[in-house]
Parts: C-alpha cells; sequence; structure tokens
C-alpha cells in the first residue's frame, strides 16, 4: 500500500475515534435540585430546576417581564414533588408532582402550584390548573445572585423554599401537615414505648443482682 494512502487512512480512523469520544458543552442553564427531607430522613419536598445566569443583564423587568408568567428558571418549566400533604399559607396540596410558575412584579410576585406537568417553559400554563396562588412581598439580596438559586431550608415542621435571582428573592413557608391515620399511629407508638419502659427497667434491675 503506499504510503500516502496508509497515512490519510491513519488520519481518517483517528478523526472517527476523536468524533466517537466527544461530549456536548454543558448547557447554558445547568439542571439542579434540591430536597427537603423529614426527621427521619424521609423526602418531603423536591424541586428540579434550571440556573440560567445573570451575565451582566438587567433581569427582573426586562428579561423576565412584569406580569407575565415565568417558568421560574430556563428550559422546562420548574417541577415540584410534595411527598406527604402540605400546607402553603393555609392552603393543602396533596403528594404529587406538580409545576411551579411564578408572575415577577416590581414589589410582589405569585407564586403558583400548578397541576400540570413536564412543561417546556410556559406553553402548556392554564390559569384553570392553579392550585395555590399567592401572593408574595419580594425581598432584597445583600449581594448579587449569579445564577437563579431555589434553595429550601429547615423551617420547624416543614420547609422555606427561597427562589432568587439577580437583588431579588422571595420566601415561601411550606409546612407539613401530619395524615389524621399517621397521627394515630405515631400516638399508639409512644405509648407502647411509655408501656414497655417500666418492664425494660426492671429486666435490667434484675439482671444485674
Amino acid at each position: 500500500m503506499p504510503r500516502i494512502i496508509l497515512i490519510s487512512l491513519i488520519i481518517a480512523l483517528l478523526s472517527i475515534d476523536t468524533k466517537a469520544q466527544s461530549f456536548e458543552d454543558l448547557d447554558k442553564s445547568p439542571m439542579d435540585a434540591v430536597m427537603a427531607r423529614n426527621g427521619n430522613n424521609s423526602p418531603f419536598v423536591r424541586v428540579i430546576y434550571s440556573r440560567p445566569k445573570k451575565r451582566g443583564r438587567e433581569i427582573f423587568g426586562n428579561l423576565v417581564s412584569y406580569g407575565e408568567v415565568w417558568r421560574t428558571g430556563a428550559n422546562e418549566a420548574t417541577e415540584i414533588r410534595f411527598y406527604n400533604t402540605a400546607s402553603i399559607d393555609g392552603q393543602l396540596i396533596e403528594p404529587g408532582t406538580y409545576t411551579l410558575f411564578v408572575i415577577p412584579n416590581k414589589n410582589k410576585w405569585t407564586f403558583i402550584i400548578n397541576s400540570e406537568e413536564l412543561s417546556w417553559g410556559t406553553e402548556n400554563y392554564d390559569e384553570a390548573n392553579n392550585l395555590i396562588s399567592l401572593e408574595i412581598d419580594i425581598r432584597r439580596t445583600a449581594t448579587t445572585i449569579e445564577d437563579f438559586s431555589i434553595s429550601l431550608r429547615p423551617l420547624r415542621g416543614g420547609t422555606n423554599l427561597l427562589i432568587g435571582w439577580d437583588d431579588t428573592f422571595i420566601e415561601v413557608p411550606i409546612i407539613k401537615i401530619e395524615t389524621p391515620e399517621k397521627k394515630e399511629i405515631d400516638d399508639l407508638n409512644k405509648s407502647i414505648q411509655i408501656k414497655e419502659e417500666p418492664k425494660k427497667k426492671g429486666r435490667r434491675f434484675l439482671g444485674i443482682f
């Protein structure tokens, strides 16, 4: 085989191998997830969302329009899942997977839990499917938030959901609701433990002597 043909073949094979091992660049708005857990480490609330960057842009009132429904991030609309019955501002929400939308305004945001699932942006948004629609006063951050962020922080009896970007954030308390059946079981377990405790002490006492 002529040398020039051999060299060309080797270059072609190397080129194929390089392409096979190449990876796509990181998404400009990478996906992230946060989770709040119960005292026994079981899941309570999970949020899956995408995180666009500020990149020197004016965010609210410009990139994100005032008075319009926003996907609460980028790409697919933000997904929120409740593993237990919960209460937001006194409104009950049953366990399940929902979409989290917001409507930003200058001084307040409308926080929305919608029954629609797997929505790209806001194209499937229907106000009739809103389960919770709550107006919340905005708060100002001490420093600029470069990457859009959602956080779940511990709260007695539940969790605080924080949503923030640029110089603005809101905070939404989510309270876990104990179902009557679970409460009855917990009360029964506590009663059994109380009744068994003297017996355990007695057995230990007899075992020592």
